[in-house]
């Protein structure tokens, strides 16, 4: 062994001091959009639903969301799952959405993405054809079924919590743009659909930033003008994001999303959450049935595909089960040191 690679080896087999927080976790992406998901090193969360335990790690660990979320551990656009106990019997784990901004109520790519690595790391034992998972997030219980051949999950698709059209073909002035047209849908958490060109945006890479820009006015706007009301929990009562729609690119598919959320986040993929809601506008204003697939492309081109389970009532709204189904791959695992007398070590963000 050379004396450089002595040295590199000391460095890796290095401990951090015992003051210093050492929080593990694992990368994985499900078409594009990264996940993050925390394996072990926070405080217990407390709480008896997964709602209480958002509040209490919103009100005393929201350091270490951002420490894992934000530069120089993370990025603008990072995305993290906690992984916890079950609240509810019956449900294999709780879950935990973090981002840039907060904590989300619902992640269909997170929830693709953690089905694929609690099956491939062996940490879930898989069952061939399909191993089945229950989910709870802050907006209910997902069901989870993972295709599995020769040690792979080669398809994951979830039953998502009751999702609906909460307006249909609303106005809104947005201020540079005049006068926009959208629907309101819920499918884990509240998006406002707009059309892309109605809006003067392309979904490529190349108008990253206008999309950022547009789709902050866009929420805004509509945020100040009408309200946006969950029928049950207040705390999923508010606007995640801003969705954009039109044509799909790729030969063969139906359509094409982009989804701005949380504070200026671009979705890699074509956000399942905001496909299930969408889903749920299609079937509402007649142009899917129950069963039919809808493929809809993302900003990269890497595709979900979301249909309608079942309809259903959601307090006053007719309601469907949308079904999400898409693929994830790992990147790799990582521990992250938090020394107690760094000046960032709480994370910043520079776009």
């Amino acid at each position: 062994m050379s004396n450089i690679e002595k040295q590199l080896q000391h460095i890796e087999q290095w401990s951090p001091p015992e003051d210093w927080m050492n929080i593990s976790v694992f990368d994985a992406h499900t078409g594009g959009e990264p996940l993050r998901i925390v394996l072990s090193g926070l405080p217990e969360i407390m709480g008896k639903t997964v709602l209480e335990r958002r509040q209490y790690m919103k009100d005393n660990y929201d350091h270490l969301r951002t420490a894992l979320m934000f530069e120089p551990r993370g990025h603008a656009d990072q995305y993290g799952a906690v992984i916890m106990p079950p609240c509810t019997e019956g449900t294999d784990f709780s879950v935990l959405f973090i981002h840039n901004e907060g904590y989300s109520t619902m992640c269909g790519h997170a929830i693709i993405a953690m089905t694929t690595v609690m099956l491939e790391t062996g940490a879930v034992e898989m069952q061939y054809p399909e191993t089945v998972l229950k989910i709870e997030v802050p907006s209910g219980i997902i069901t989870s079924y993972a295709e599995c051949r020769d040690g792979k999950v080669i398809n994951v698709r979830f039953h998502n919590v009751p999702s609906f059209a909460s307006m249909l073909d609303q106005k809104v002035k947005v201020p540079g743009l005049g006068e926009i047209s959208f629907d309101l849908g819920f499918g884990g958490a509240f998006y406002a659909y707009v059309d892309a060109e109605s809006c003067g945006v392309k979904m490529i890479p190349d108008d990253y930033r206008n999309l950022i820009e547009v789709g902050g006015a866009v929420k805004k706007a509509v945020m100040d003008n009408f309200p946006v009301v969950h029928p049950y929990e207040n705390d999923l009562s508010f606007l995640y994001g801003t969705i954009f729609t039109g044509p799909a690119i790729t030969p063969g598919i139906d359509s094409r999303n982009v989804c701005i959320f949380a504070e200026g986040e671009v979705d890699r993929s074509s956000t399942g959450s905001g496909v299930a809601g969408r889903v749920a506008i299609h079937h509402a204003k007649g142009d899917i049935r129950v069963g039919q697939k809808m493929t809809i492309e993302s900003i990269l081109g890497s595709v979900l595909t979301g249909s309608v389970v079942e309809e259903t009532t959601f307090g006053s709204h007719n309601a469907v089960i949308p079904q999400v189904e898409g693929r994830a791959w790992m990147n790799g695992k990582a521990q992250f040191f938090i020394d107690p007398d760094d000046p960032l070590k709480n994370g910043f963000i520079l776009r």
